[in-house]
């Protein structure tokens, strides 16, 4: 948790509020999301102000202007007092999760999943629906709306700050732009963002899946748990990389086209247009029934992957793992394990093999994670994106 100024809105690097850079509804902000998000992560416990005074830096008048703000936003609620050590009662403040709400949407080529999820990440309500995301943007933008106000609708009609849209790559998340889509070309240059903020009146993010679920990933990580890829096969193959803490993209927002490494030169020719992606490889052995084969293939880029980022864990999920997740943890542990034997020699100082194992979520983790997309930037978070 970085320290922040002791007031609640003063100028950054002690600079007079009208020097250049001075932003002081930003910093207000910043100093809010720091609260919020420590409130967040204790949960039912709840804290007092002068641990959050303490946590964060704040003077103690600081926070109690920013609690009530928040108080008056109906974000933060009193929750009692702890027990006393001697001095007042300390009065126990919580997150109120139904305060607000976030959409996520995990636009699949042949399907939609569409999560509502309180400020703490639980979904209170979740659709499904078929898909034909090839078939281009209307029928897809009038899907999306249509499941979007049901959704809504069965929750109630809560309070929303907005909607998180993941998709197939390659994209631009900044711009809310899609590139060219492995097998949809026509997406192309399609402002996906934009489109959907205006069909839905609400504001919207967008990111590719494997980021948005890696995203929501790491936020259940305990601190310090170290670097991870999300390796999501479903209808194709992709990556979200988490590196010292923080979502990696890329300069241009391309890293994570894990599918699309060359690893038999003279293999299936591949929806991108080249021959022998491990993504082409992995689907060919699905559809023809030979799940080791997908998983050993699988494993090998992987083993890559460990070997290039030197990760400390590597989680997997996706329709098609999901259908059979003892063969791909399998397949992708022994590959591991035998690129741990072979880089080390198996020596008395050899390290063990890296951890794989399932994400948590389940068919709902890109979901999940888009809705988080919307949801960090309240906390503090630094998806590296703002809601528009």
């Amino acid at each position: 948790m970085g320290r922040v100024s002791s007031s609640d809105d003063p100028s950054p690097h002690g600079a007079p509020a009208d020097s250049p850079g001075a932003n002081l509804p930003a910093l207000r902000g910043h100093n809010a999301a720091l609260v919020l998000g420590l409130l967040r992560a204790a949960g039912e416990e709840g804290v007092s102000r002068r641990e959050l005074a303490a946590r964060t830096g704040l003077t103690p008048q600081a926070v109690s202007k920013i609690t009530a703000r928040l108080r008056t936003e109906g974000l933060v609620a009193e929750a009692g007092r702890r027990a006393s050590t001697g001095g007042k009662p300390a009065t126990v403040l919580r997150l109120v999760p139904g305060a607000r709400h976030a959409a996520g949407l995990h636009l699949e080529r042949d399907e939609l999943t569409a999560v509502l999820a309180d400020l703490t990440g639980r979904a209170v309500a979740v659709r499904r629906a078929p898909l034909a995301f090839e078939a281009g943007a209307e029928p897809v933008l009038t899907t999306v709306e249509r499941e979007v106000a049901a959704l809504l609708a069965q929750a109630g009609g809560p309070p929303v700050l907005g909607v998180g849209v993941a998709c197939p790559g390659p994209l631009d998340h900044t711009a809310g732009v899609l590139h060219r889509v492995t097998g949809a070309p026509q997406w192309d240059g399609f402002p996906l963002r934009d489109a959907l903020a205006e069909r839905l009146g609400l504001p919207a993010v967008l990111d590719k899946d494997t980021n948005a679920a890696a995203l929501g990933l790491e936020r259940d990580r305990p601190a310090g748990a170290g670097s991870f890829g999300y390796l999501h096969l479903g209808t194709g193959l992709g990556a979200g990389l988490v590196l010292d803490g923080s979502l990696y993209r890329g300069p241009r927002t391309g890293a994570g086209e894990f599918g699309h490494q060359t690893v038999q030169l003279d293999g299936p020719r591949c929806g991108c247009g080249r021959r022998g992606c491990i993504e082409a490889l992995c689907l060919a052995a699905v559809a023809r029934g030979d799940l080791p084969g997908a998983a050993q293939a699988l494993g090998v880029g992987a083993a890559n992957l460990v070997e290039l980022l030197d990760i400390d864990e590597v989680l997997l999920g996706g329709r098609t793992v999901l259908e059979q997740p003892g063969a791909f943890l399998d397949g992708v542990g022994r590959a591991l394990t035998d690129l741990a034997r072979t880089r080390d020699g198996g020596g008395p100082g050899a390290r063990s093999a890296v951890p794989v194992a399932l994400a948590r979520g389940g068919a709902r983790t890109v979901a999940d994670g888009a809705a988080e997309l919307v949801l960090a930037p309240l906390f503090g978070g630094r998806p590296g994106l703002t809601p528009r």
